[in-house]
């Protein structure tokens, strides 16, 4: 069938590939179009606004066929969502190598990429979504519940609020799709109030239905009425409003509104994507596609005014952060002098856990039995049963996150403990304690994966925020290593000129050779974390490395090489 049309990802555990580990990657290229899962599925974008699985309908049905077709010491290579060559390799070789939107530095802008992709001859890959490790709104949930644990700690031990949780708080935000989404579930399960501002209507309907949302108010003045009352009473509320948030940001703003936090996750990173003051959202997409420049501008003196009323909740006294979308560098770029006057979340809360090689693992279930991620949830209970932090989320999502296409988890773990949970869920595909294999991966969002100086690179100790080098060495360990496939992209969720990233999946089909690849894979992809910020001088990092064996050699004794 030519075209769009209905996807959806296989389940059970029969096999229509030559082997699970080429079986798993159609399923989740099928997975990431999923109506559950992704944003327009009709047109092949999985989140992001833009963050497409393929580059056409033909491109999807040419990777289909040939990955039903791979075999098992085959390599399809994927370039920017595009099959266009296999090559005879071996076992231990990724079935899989991808590429997405990577253009050579001075060529690296929006308007290049858009020229390029208009010719037919790329494609935006976001980060999951074009290395096919989507698994709904969860995927980026757990992130921010971490980030929202870390406020509500950072707040604490500041005395600006009590208790070690968000109750009795107001967060003020904007964006409900595939990353903003997670946001009102995260600060409610951290006891907070959220105040969600999206301008597309189906968006609020999506996270409603799913459980991430809990209300929408009929106007500004409802939802604020509805936060304050949740706040007094120290309940946890999502509530979603409609409207533009360079409209409504400011105008809670003059209004005097009682917000603690602000933060915003629209899709910023792309000003094609951002809706400009004075435009219906209706006329959104006709009006990007006719006068791209044009809606440029207007998008980014809009973003401008958004950060700017950021900036005037700072000065009076709430805390703000960028959650990663870029939408200060738009606002500098629209001349706002002071976009940079609050933080990313990385160098705010997040890079201690970088130090150690902490970061999003995930695993989906190829069964599409929701009793095989029951099973790994208990799993990794039983393997780290002092960590309280990580039984707690465990325990909220398997009561609170409603799975989209695929049942799947994601939790954070580091360097010493991704190969163990990794391991052990091979043992449970081996044993027949789960129904089919599992596949395992993370987010691009890592700790030593990425250079991206607006987000996960941003305000290094030694200032190598621009360095590229880290994520192509990942890319490559991850294939000497034995990853099932392996992806190296350009952008993501910051957009062009701002970001290098690399993925890995690895697959737990129960056999022998997987539980090799998985130690290896999920032992030195968390290594490059923990090395990547023992090179930028963090203490961390180097306690962490001295510790768990990480070899250093820059930090070796002549003499003795080696601990």
């Amino acid at each position: 069938m030519a075209g769009p049309r209905p996807v959806r990802a296989p389940r059970g555990n029969q096999s229509s590939a030559r082997g699970w580990q080429q079986e798993a990657a159609l399923r989740m290229l099928q997975n990431n179009l999923d109506p559950e899962v992704a944003e327009h599925p009709d047109k092949l974008v999985v989140y992001g606004g833009t963050g497409k699985a393929a580059r056409d309908w033909d491109s999807f049905d040419a990777m289909v066929r040939t990955l039903t077709t791979l075999g098992p010491d085959e390599t399809m290579l994927v370039q920017s969502g595009r099959p266009v060559g296999v090559m005879q390799t071996h076992e231990w070789a990724p079935r899989v190598l991808i590429a997405n939107s990577n253009l050579v530095g001075d060529w690296a802008t929006w308007e290049e990429f858009r020229r390029l992709e208009a010719l037919g001859l790329t494609m935006y890959g976001q980060m999951t979504a074009g290395s096919w490790i989507y698994i709904g709104t969860q995927g980026i949930l757990q992130g921010t519940y971490e980030t929202f644990a870390a406020v509500a700690a950072k707040l604490s031990r500041e005395n600006r609020h009590s208790g070690g949780t968000l109750a009795g708080t107001i967060t003020l935000t904007a964006g409900l799709g595939g990353m903003g989404g997670a946001q009102p579930l995260a600060v409610t399960m951290n006891d907070g109030v959220a105040l969600c501002i999206e301008c597309d209507p189906s968006r609020i309907e999506r996270r409603l239905a799913h459980g991430y949302l809990d209300a929408q108010a009929d106007s500004l003045e409802h939802a604020l009425r509805l936060a304050t009352e949740a706040r007094d009473a120290r309940r946890p509320l999502s509530v979603g409003v409609l409207g533009n948030a360079a409209e409504l940001v400011p105008e809670l703003l003059a209004a005097g509104a009682p917000i603690d936090i602000v933060t915003d996750q629209t899709s910023a990173h792309d000003p094609l994507a951002y809706l400009p003051l004075g435009v219906d959202f209706a006329d959104m997409a006709a009006y990007a596609a006719e006068k791209p420049a044009d809606f440029t501008v207007r998008a980014r003196e809009s973003m401008a005014r958004h950060v700017e009323a950021m900036v005037g909740f700072q000065d009076a006294g709430a805390e703000v952060f960028d959650y990663g979308n870029s939408i200060r560098g738009e606002a500098k770029l629209a001349g706002y002098a002071r976009a940079f006057d609050f933080p990313g979340f990385v160098p705010a809360y997040i890079r201690p856990l970088f130090s150690e090689g902490k970061g999003p693992f995930r695993w989906a279930a190829l069964s599409g039995d929701p009793k095989d991620i029951a099973a790994t949830d208990r799993a990794v209970l039983d393997l780290f049963p002092g960590n309280e932090s990580l039984a707690r989320w465990i325990r909220l999502a398997g009561e609170r996150v409603q799975f989209q296409g695929l049942p799947a988890r994601i939790c954070w773990l580091g360097y010493g403990e991704r190969d163990r949970a990794g391991e052990r869920f091979n043992d449970m595909v081996a044993s027949g304690e789960l129904a089919a294999p599992l596949v395992i991966g993370r987010d691009h969002l890592d700790c030593g994966s990425v250079a991206s100086p607006y987000r996960e690179t941003e305000a290094m100790r030694d200032g190598s925020d621009a360095i590229a080098d880290w994520p192509l060495l990942n890319a490559m360990v991850n294939v000497a290593s034995g990853a099932s496939w392996v992806s190296l992209h350009h952008g993501g969720g910051v957009g062009m000129g701002r970001s290098l990233h690399a993925g890995q999946v690895t697959v737990a089909d129960g056999t022998a050779l997987a539980g090799e690849k998985i130690r290896r894979v999920l032992t030195n992809d968390p290594g490059m974390g923990v090395i990547r910020h023992v090179d930028a001088g963090y203490e961390r990092a180097e306690e962490i490395a001295a510790e768990r064996g990480v070899r250093v050699p820059m930090r070796e004794n002549a003499e003795s090489g080696p601990a």
